[in-house]
């Protein structure tokens, strides 16, 4: 390929990008904007035009996926293999600097490299070695605190504890693991960048050698670097400032595991001389979509600024629709995707995004209800979800104590002493005596070898179910999860585990309550001969239902199907139709995020690529009502859905017969008294700016009206306030005056107008 055809594809400014002189240069890429194509076409003009080598280019970026595609490309516009060129992953750099100079850096030459499991087994060694509690002292804690630390370039000897206790824990913790590891020859992701970092300020001569040889340097998501990475950067950079970085500002959403945004936003400082070249001209989505995504990110501060824009004109506007609560709003994301296939375009052209892996038990359901093939993109289903799976064991082993696969995982977690030798002898014994694990447990207690502290630890757990049980005897089903998840500890094993992941874990116990309080199972006349069928109680139900749920396998990277994931999945791709869901206050933004400085920007960032995913269509949604945490909340609508220009957003009135009352009761949710009924008319000048109300107040397929007033034989007069379903399937909440709200079963409730 010749000169004239390495910018000829290119618009004005790609050009720019791709054909500057050598020096230092931030190309701010929007979404979507090509910013690919400028590095891959940059590394072909500097071989082809400034007579640069490829063996004095290095190319560093984020995934080994993306460091392939890179080098594919290039060898494709080149036409040729590319010999000597560094392309990759900063890890990947990092280790193949730290092979080729073992020595010195002071490392074995055969040096392990750990992943996350080995990094935790390590950690809980040495919390043993150290005499420390791992309940006081939770290893994953550690983990954290160590990796944070080296993100920072901070060893132990750089740390001053000031009489922290906290700090100070941590850092004998922090000093250990490090004597173990050289010790074993071991390095774990977070070292190979500090180590390579310290190899080049402690050889200088090393360092110059490098920066001879790589005359040009490309990043790539520039606006994703830590602190170290930036550091090894200005390092390998130095005074020829020959680097070229690409990112955008705008789609910096990793600030939880370490990115730093102030990265990009001081490049310009930090590489004196260099320019700036905006990349705003947009080739996946509509105008509608752009200037939406436009009007979004302008209410964030200290932004270096672009305006996105396209020449494939406006398209369709978007859609906001307010369901009832979380199940309508399911219900309708599935019903505008049955549309879109009825259209003639694929599954796989759907996204649904969400906040927080929560909230896609809900989706799931109105899918598999619907026989829609989907797939969690990056993720698991609701129900295989470890911190899920754990609160079920333990749920199966309280309905059967003889449940082998139970018992063993959840004997020892959260961590209770019970170590893998003696849970090995355990499932030994119950094997040679061919009884339950459970059985064998209590044999070793009362009359095996085990030692005083294992003897302790397994009558703990022992213990701890029998009293389990016994509080539960009475229990409803969302009451039993709940027990559950407070007695084992779950919980505050899952708040010792920092960061998002955490925090998604915390959210999805809640999801379980919920799950667990709006459970129906199949009635006996759901079969073709109920008399067949074994009664089951409603905990049997429930894990089968569960099982089955998780079991019903998602489709394949190669299937056609919907794709649901967190928003923070989704950078990357784009997708012709794309669904926000939850677009609520306190779920997102997510509440946590008005408690920490620069996290609503952040946040906002966020709803930002989930806006410019889509390319054709995007509809947000939000539910007027959403149950978290086994209780119903009332949710406003999310401030970024009011920060998109308003003429940009057309509203969907529901096809279904719903509205709800507010937090503050029915006249605050726009419903006002008629007789014995409440009308859900529009207030004037309503928009989405206020509250959205709807049409009409009619429960499909029954004789009742959300907002009339009904009596109930045992609980007495109340109003119905939500409903669910069609028919005498439906399940309809009340709200009474003596016992408060209840969700009844339509062909049991027997309800008589009051």
């Amino acid at each position: 390929m010749n000169v004239a055809d390495i910018l000829d594809s290119l618009n004005e400014y790609q050009r720019q990008a791709v054909a500057a002189p050598t020096g230092s240069y931030l190309i701010l890429a929007g979404a979507g904007s090509g910013k690919t194509r400028v590095l891959t076409h940059r590394i072909a003009w500097l071989i082809q035009t400034a007579g640069v080598s490829p063996h004095g280019i290095l190319a560093v970026t984020f995934t080994n996926k993306a460091a392939a595609e890179m080098r594919a490309r290039i060898e494709s516009l080149m036409a040729t293999p590319l010999r000597g060129m560094w392309v990759g992953t900063f890890h990947g750099i990092a280790h193949r600097l730290l092979r080729s100079h073992w020595q010195e850096a002071g490392l074995a030459q055969n040096f392990q490299i750990l992943d996350g499991d080995d990094q935790l087994r390590l950690v809980k060694r040495v919390l043993t070695s150290l005499n420390l509690d791992e309940k006081k002292w939770p290893a994953r804690q550690a983990l954290y605190f160590i990796n944070a630390q080296k993100d920072e370039g901070l060893r132990p000897r750089h740390i001053e504890d000031h009489g922290d206790l906290y700090i100070k824990t941590h850092l004998s913790i922090y000093s250990a693991y490090e004597t173990a590891c050289q010790r074993g020859g071991m390095v774990d992701f977070a070292e190979l960048l500090l180590r390579a970092h310290e190899l080049w300020l402690n050889n200088p001569r090393l360092l110059q050698h490098y920066q001879d040889r790589f005359a040009q340097l490309l990043v790539d998501e520039f606006q994703d670097t830590n602190t170290i990475q930036y550091a090894w950067l200005r390092l390998l950079a130095g005074e020829r400032n020959n680097i070229l970085v690409v990112g955008d500002d705008d789609q910096s959403i990793y600030g939880w595991r370490g990115a730093k945004i102030e990265n990009i936003q001081r490049f310009s400082t930090d590489f004196p001389g260099s320019q700036v070249i905006k990349l705003e001209q947009n080739y996946r989505s509509t105008g509608s979509i752009l200037k939406a995504a436009n009007g979004l990110i302008s209410a964030n501060p200290s932004r270096l600024g672009k305006e996105l824009w396209t020449e494939a004109g406006d398209g369709e506007q978007i859609s906001l629709y307010a369901a009832f609560n979380e199940v309508d709003e399911a219900r309708y994301i599935v019903a505008r995707i049955k549309d879109w296939v009825t259209q003639g375009n694929n599954y796989a052209e759907c996204a649904i995004l969400y906040r927080s892996n929560a909230q896609s038990r809900v989706l799931e359901e109105a899918l598999l209800r619907s026989h829609l093939p989907y797939r969690i993109y990056g993720g698991q289903r609701f129900f295989e979800r470890m911190e899920i799976r754990n609160v079920l064991a333990y749920m199966r082993l309280l309905g059967n104590k003889d449940a082998d696969a139970a018992f063993e995982r959840v004997v020892n977690t959260p961590s209770r002493g019970i170590g893998d030798r003696s849970i090995d002898e355990i499932r030994q014994l119950a094997r040679s005596k061919n009884i339950s694990m459970w059985q064998a447990a209590i044999f070793l207690k009362d009359h095996g070898q085990a030692t005083g502290r294992t003897k302790k630890a397994i009558e703990g757990f022992l213990t701890l179910i029998d009293t389990m049980d016994a509080a539960t005897a009475d229990a409803d089903l969302a009451e039993l999860c709940e027990t559950v998840i407070r007695m084992s500890e779950l919980r505050e094993y899952y708040e010792k585990e920092t960061g998002e992941r955490g925090q998604a874990r915390l959210e999805n116990l809640q999801e379980l309550i919920t799950a667990a309080r709006t459970f129906e199972p199949e009635s006996a006349s759901d079969f073709t001969d109920p008399d067949d069928v074994a009664p089951l109680s409603l905990l049997e139900e429930f894990l089968n239902h569960a099982a089955l749920e998780a079991g019903d396998g998602q489709g394949d990277a190669n299937q056609d199907c919907v794709q649901l994931m967190t928003l923070h999945s989704a950078k990357g791709l784009e997708f012709p139709l794309v669904f926000l869901g939850g677009m609520e206050e306190g779920l997102f933004p997510h509440k946590m995020s008005l408690e920490e400085p620069g996290r609503l920007e952040e946040e906002r960032r966020l709803c930002y690529v989930g806006v410019t995913r889509a390319m054709q269509q995007l509809y947000l949604t939000y539910a007027e009502s959403r149950r978290i945490n086994g209780t119903e909340t009332y949710n406003r609508m999310s401030r970024f859905v009011k920060e998109i220009p308003e003429d940009l957003i057309q509203e969907v009135r529901s096809q279904q017969s719903v509205v709800r009352p507010a937090a503050g009761g029915f006249a605050g949710a726009g419903l006002r008294p008629q007789g014995n009924q409440w009308s859900s008319r529009p207030a004037a000048g309503s928009s989405i700016r206020g509250l959205t109300s709807f049409a009409a107040a009619e429960l499909g397929g029954t004789s009742l009206k959300l907002g009339q007033r009904v009596i109930h034989s045992k609980f007495g007069e109340g109003v119905v306030i939500n409903y669910e379903g069609e028919g005498k399937q439906a399940r309809i909440q009340v709200n009474f005056k003596s016992d408060g709200s209840k969700w009844l079963m339509m062909a049991y409730a027997n309800l008589q107008p009051a």
